[in-house]
């Protein structure tokens, strides 16, 4: 079970335009300074803040980019929520 609210970003998915990052209401996204295999800087959760808003997902061009994960999720077996 989660203790907090937590957004995975999927690093090889994700094109680096920074529309969920412009869209958080709580500023928690930012671009790595790394690239991903695509030559893209991409987007990533700073660990905390995350209110579960689900703005990033919905705002994200990119479908399954972007995972919002709720305190209490309980994880299903084999299911392992990325840090």
């Amino acid at each position: 079970m989660l203790d907090k609210n937590w957004v995975v970003i999927h690093p090889e998915l994700c094109k680096g335009c920074g529309i969920c990052i412009e869209a958080c209401p709580q500023d928690v996204l930012k671009f790595h300074e790394k690239f991903n295999t695509k030559g893209y800087h991409y987007a990533y959760y700073i660990g905390e803040g995350c209110t579960g808003c689900n703005v990033c997902f919905y705002a994200c061009p990119e479908p399954e980019t972007i995972e919002v994960y709720k305190k209490g999720y309980v994880m299903q077996e084999n299911e392992e929520v990325v840090k």
